[in-house]
Parts: C-alpha cells; sequence; structure tokens
C-alpha cells in the first residue's frame, strides 16, 4: 500500500476514511471505516474478500471430489448474488468468473446426484421389498410344517432390517413405504394369530393327554403289590400308553418317567425271581454238565443196542435233575441232542440192512448183477481172444460199473 495515497491494486481510502474497490476502470465505494487508519480500513474489506474467496475455494474442492451437498446449485447462486457488489477488495472480477464456471459444474453434479439418490431409493424400495416378501412366505407356510421358535426368530430379524433400512437408508416416498409396511404388518399379524392359535391347541392337548396317563400312571402304580403277577396287566396299560396320545416333549418325558418307575418295580420284582430261581436251578445245570460228561463217550460206540441201553440210562437220570438256568438250556440241550442223533442214527442204519422187503429187493438185484458180471467176464475173454480191443473195452467198462453196484449191495 502507498502511504502517499493509502491504495492498493484493488483499492483505496480517501480523506474521508471512505474504502473503495476497483472493478475494471471503475471504482465503487464498499464502506466506511471511521475509527481506524487507512491500513486497517484496506485490512478489513480485503479481509471480506478473502472470505468469500474461500467460500469459493472450498466448493470448488467439494464439486470436483464429488462431495457438494444436495442444495450445491443453490449454493452457486447465493454466492453469485453476494458477487454483484461485495463490500469486499479485491480480484472480485476473477472470483465473479470462478463461480461462473461452478456453475455448469454444480449442475452436472446436482444431476448426478439426484440420479444415485434415485438408484439408493430404488435399491431402498427393493430392499423392503425382499423384507416384505420373506415376511408374507413365511406367514404362508402350512401349519404342519412351521417350526415356531425359527420363524418367529426370523420375523424378529425381519423387522430388525426394516428399522435399520428405516433409520439409516435412504428416503423412500411415504406412499410407497406406507403400503409395504402394512404388507409386513399384515404378515407378522397373520404369524403371531396361528402361532398362538397353535400353542393354544398344544395347551388343551397337553392338558387331555396329561389327564389319561395320569390316569394309567395310576393303574400302573397300583400294580405294585401284585410283583411278577402284575406284568400281563402293565404291559396292557403300555398298549394304552401309545394310543394314548403325545404331549409337549418335557411333559411326556416326566410323565413317561414316571410310569416306566412304575414297572420298574414290576420287573425288579420279576429279575429277582428269576435270580433266585437261577440260583436253584445253578446246581442241576452242574448236575447236568457233569452227566452229559459221563454221556459223551456214547459218542464212540458203534454198537446200536449198547448205545441204546446207556442213552435210556442217562435220559432217565437227565429228566430227574430238573430245569437249568435259560441262558444255558440250549447249551446243554445241544449236547444231549448230539448224542441222541447218534444212537438214531445207529438204529436207522440197522433197519435199513435188516428191512426184510429191503433185503428182498436187494438179494433179487444181486442175483442179476453177478449173472450179469459173469456174462461180461466170458465176453472179455472172447474180445481178447479175437483181438477186438473195443468190444473188450465197452465190456471192461460195464464190468467195472456192476462190480461197484454189486459191492454197494453187499454193504
Amino acid at each position: 500500500m502507498s502511504e502517499a495515497t493509502n491504495e492498493t491494486p484493488w483499492g483505496r481510502v480517501d480523506e474521508n476514511r471512505t474504502v473503495y474497490v476497483r472493478e475494471g476502470d471503475t471504482e465503487r465505494a464498499v464502506g466506511e471505516f471511521p475509527d481506524g487508519t487507512p491500513e486497517e480500513a484496506l485490512a478489513y474489506f480485503t479481509r471480506k474478500f478473502a472470505d468469500l474467496e474461500g467460500q469459493v475455494s472450498i466448493l470448488e474442492q467439494r464439486i470436483a471430489r464429488g462431495t457438494a451437498p444436495a442444495d450445491v446449485a443453490d449454493t452457486v447462486s447465493r454466492l453469485q448474488e453476494q458477487l454483484v457488489e461485495p463490500a469486499a477488495v479485491g480480484d472480485i472480477a476473477s472470483l465473479r468468473e470462478r463461480v461462473a464456471k461452478l456453475g455448469g459444474k454444480a449442475n452436472e453434479l446436482s444431476e448426478k446426484q439426484q440420479a444415485e439418490r434415485e438408484a439408493a431409493r430404488k435399491e431402498a424400495l427393493a430392499h423392503r421389498e425382499s423384507i416384505v416378501a420373506e415376511a408374507e412366505r413365511l406367514a404362508a407356510q402350512p401349519e404342519s410344517s412351521i417350526r415356531w421358535k425359527e420363524t418367529g426368530q426370523a420375523f424378529e430379524q425381519l423387522f430388525t432390517d426394516w428399522q435399520t433400512s428405516q433409520r439409516t437408508g435412504p428416503q423412500v416416498p411415504k406412499s410407497q413405504a406406507d403400503a409395504l409396511w402394512k404388507r409386513f404388518r399384515s404378515a407378522r399379524q397373520t404369524f403371531d394369530s396361528a402361532r398362538r392359535a397353535h400353542f393354544a391347541q398344544m395347551d388343551a392337548n397337553n392338558k387331555e393327554v396329561k389327564q389319561r396317563k395320569e390316569r394309567i400312571i395310576a393303574a400302573a402304580e397300583a400294580l405294585a403289590p401284585k410283583g411278577v403277577e402284575g406284568i400281563p396287566a402293565y404291559r396292557g396299560l403300555l398298549d394304552e400308553w401309545k394310543a394314548a396320545g403325545r404331549a409337549s416333549r418335557k411333559l411326556d418325558d416326566q410323565l413317561w418317567a414316571r410310569f416306566k418307575a412304575a414297572g420298574d418295580v414290576l420287573y425288579q420284582a420279576k429279575a429277582e425271581e428269576v435270580a433266585q430261581t437261577n440260583e436253584e436251578y445253578s446246581a442241576n445245570l452242574a448236575a447236568k454238565e457233569a452227566l452229559l460228561d459221563e454221556a459223551e463217550p456214547i459218542l464212540q460206540d458203534a454198537d446200536r443196542v449198547s448205545a441204546r441201553k446207556k442213552l435210556t440210562a442217562i435220559q432217565l437220570r437227565w429228566d430227574e435233575i430238573g430245569r437249568v438256568p435259560r441262558e444255558s438250556l440250549r447249551q446243554v440241550e445241544g449236547r444231549l441232542r448230539k448224542i441222541e442223533d447218534h444212537v438214531k442214527e445207529l438204529e436207522d442204519e440197522h433197519w435199513r440192512k435188516t428191512n426184510p422187503e429191503t433185503k428182498a429187493r436187494s438179494e433179487g438185484l444181486r442175483g442179476q448183477l453177478e449173472a450179469s458180471i459173469a456174462e461180461l467176464t466170458e465176453t472179455i475173454d472172447a474180445a481178447k481172444a479175437s483181438g477186438d480191443s473195443r468190444a473188450q473195452a465197452e465190456a471192461e467198462q460195464k464190468l467195472a460199473t456192476q462190480q461197484s453196484w454189486l459191492a454197494a449191495i453187499a454193504d
């Protein structure tokens, strides 16, 4: 600044402390600063220009980065109005040119941002539509296939997703948002009504099944004094239990535990009886095993008469011993049956050999075979003498066959 003229390239201060700004070949008064020095007066209005320039610079950066607010065009217009005759000292013409350039960019950015907002609104609507569609799908499930707990949790998550979209997502037209919300609320109410009805029916069923099974449990517990004799009646009650239906899993498990406990009393009595019986039969088992050890040499006896006599004696002693524990019955009976089968086989073989009818057939066949063998022997001798090897071979083959038949009959 010139001390003589109190001037700068963009303005000056006169003797009355009036500040002027130069715009081209003209100048314009921008204000007065009577209480300060000329330097202070110019500095004040220069700062005013700096403030305007700062706003322009910030807006330029935001538009360049695409981060300007939605009303950027309005901001440019306000700056243009402020630069018509600003009370500031500086290169106002240059600042006006910069703002003028921002006007076109601001319009482009506004259009782009508008398109992005519209796309975001469509996406938000599509997201809410998907939430509603899933809610309606869940509500439309057949009651027999609904998993109530999981479906209830799914509805809660859908509601949370809706709230998040509403709170943090782009704003959507109220009419569309209200219509979608109405559909979502209707689907949730449909599910809630079905769930209440389902559990009300379940409670009624639980109550009915519980009453039936309580009566069965009471009947089962009343069998306790009968001990083992009460088991058939308990089995009948078990059939009734199966036909009584099912309550909720927790309740059914509790009822079953009581019913089973009543049965355990009866089966414990049976187990004690079996244990006592087995103890009584253990001595019989030892005796029969010793008797089997004594009897098993019969398996080596080829004399049917001797074998039958020994077996009969064993069988009489076997019956006198009495019962053995059930788990050992198959083993000892199997060992005795093996000896009985051996004796029967000896007797069957004797019968086959001594049966008159079979013997007569055997003797008649024997005679025929002996005659045929003699004839074949002569044929072989004649074939040897004549040198007919073929006839000799055929006769020898027939001879070998008939000799084996004769040997079988002889046995």
